[in-house]
């Protein structure tokens, strides 16, 4: 399956806003709805798009303080910890990752005493956990949309 410049330009602008209309959808990417509608179906097909979803705004459903939490597992199938992980309440996002660290999860709480119980007595405290690092988020800004920078990417 080959990804040329339009699809990446769809891409991009989907990545930004997925409840696009095909009919805006074209107007941005400057081809037909009928290209438009057949790209988007060919890139669902093929996998490359996998979901549309919203941007919530954390804040406004009150989870005002979110953290990045390293996790250090021991010997212990790290599918399974992962998807334990991911149960959990407020947690958002847990990422496998290489290196010194096993696990980059994204949690976000009310506040500071309900994200510290999250990391103290449930992630810390899980069968398996060698160590947790907890980083709190001062600010966050969005960055390039996949595919909004066509011209680095390899034709």
């Amino acid at each position: 399956m080959t990804v040329d410049r339009v699809d990446r330009a769809i891409i991009a602008e989907l990545s930004i806003d997925a409840r696009l209309s095909i009919r805006t959808l074209a107007d941005r990417v400057h081809i037909s709805r009928t290209q438009t509608h057949n790209r988007v179906q060919r890139l669902i097909a093929d996998g490359v798009l996998t979901s549309f979803a919203a941007q919530v705004d954390r804040k406004a459903l009150g989870l005002n303080v979110t953290a990045i939490v390293i996790v250090k597992i021991g010997n212990v199938p790290w599918p399974g910890m992962a998807a334990a992980l991911a149960e959990l309440p407020f947690v958002e996002r847990v990422q496998a990752v290489s290196g010194d660290i096993d696990f980059v999860l994204t949690v976000s709480a009310p506040d500071n005493e309900q994200l510290s119980a999250v990391i103290l007595s449930q992630i810390h405290d899980m069968p398996g956990v060698v160590s947790t690092r907890s980083h709190v988020i001062l600010d966050e800004r969005v960055g390039t949309a996949p595919g909004a920078a066509p011209d680095v990417w390899p034709v």
